[in-house]
């Protein structure tokens, strides 16, 4: 595989240790989970959206605070429930007496980062319209099309279907996530080491932010650099086609994934270092794609 010359280039030193200080910070406050941590940076870098589902206890919210706290950025977050409204999360139009005008009133999804929390709880009418603005990032209400900030990044949790009071995710709504992943149960030094240690609370509120908006953005478009040769198109395609043909999958996966599953390995390359994506990025990702 060839190197892209453009992506060392792109990365200053200084942007580089950033993404490494986010990375350590975030990973101290999530002990255990190096591996999800990767991924969710790896949704970060991809421009895409993060799907977080487990458990209640496990520690999905503390991974959304953790990465949220260790981003210069603007963060919100949501607590959904059954009674949310759309306007709840996008804003709402009032009308002003004095001006005799619709004056615009943004709601929480008009920022970098957003947690989408327990979003299952919410009715489908509020799940959708939060979707349809992660994936056109922008809101339109009254005829009037609002921007939504650059970088926008969105980390939503959910808990297990079985679990009373949740409205599952369509798939098409699922689509709209890059990455779903579940943090599964601590290993035992970890949780040890979470039972006689610091509130991870009282962590995160100390956590500094490591990353700003510029070095984001700086770092998503060397993500896009990051070389992809012939023979790595091939073999994300076939994968594609085995995924249609195998017996045990329900759905296989459309060219729109396969185009998730290559910026995100991009993203994972760029996260190691690398300057081209070879095949074990792909696998490492190929789930939760």
């Amino acid at each position: 595989m060839e190197n892209s010359p453009h992506v060392p280039a792109m990365l200053t030193d200084v942007v580089r240790q950033a993404l490494r200080s986010a990375q350590d910070q975030v990973n101290g406050l999530v002990l255990g989970k190096a591996h999800e941590v990767r991924l969710a940076f790896v949704a970060l870098l991809s421009g895409g959206h993060l799907l977080i589902e487990d458990l209640p206890g496990l520690g999905k919210t503390t991974l959304a605070h953790a990465m949220a706290s260790s981003l210069g950025l603007g963060f919100q977050r949501v607590q959904f429930t059954s009674d949310l409204l759309p306007a709840d999360v996008l804003g709402v139009s009032v009308y002003d007496a004095a001006s005799r005008q619709f004056q615009f009133h943004p709601g929480p999804v008009f920022t970098h980062v957003l947690l989408a929390d327990e979003i299952n709880r919410a009715p489908p009418r509020t799940q959708s319209a939060l979707l349809e603005a992660m994936a056109e990032q922008q809101v339109t209400l009254d005829g009037v099309t609002h921007p939504l900030p650059d970088p926008f990044f969105v980390i939503a949790t959910q808990n297990p279907v079985d679990l009373s009071g949740t409205f599952p995710l369509p798939d098409s709504q699922l689509d709209r996530f890059l990455l779903r992943l579940a943090l599964g149960y601590p290993n035992a030094e970890s949780e040890r080491e979470l039972l006689r240690g610091t509130d991870r609370r009282h962590l995160i509120a100390q956590a500094q932010p490591r990353l700003d908006d510029t070095q984001v953005r700086t770092l998503r478009e060397a993500a896009r650099q990051v070389h992809a040769s012939d023979a790595l198109i091939h073999y994300v395609q076939a994968l594609l086609t085995r995924s249609r043909q195998h017996a045990g999958v329900r759905v296989g996966l459309s060219p729109r994934a396969g185009l998730a599953l290559l910026h995100a390995a991009k993203a994972h390359a760029l996260l190691l270092g690398r300057t081209h994506v070879v095949p074990e990025d792909v696998q490492t990702l190929f789930v939760a794609v």
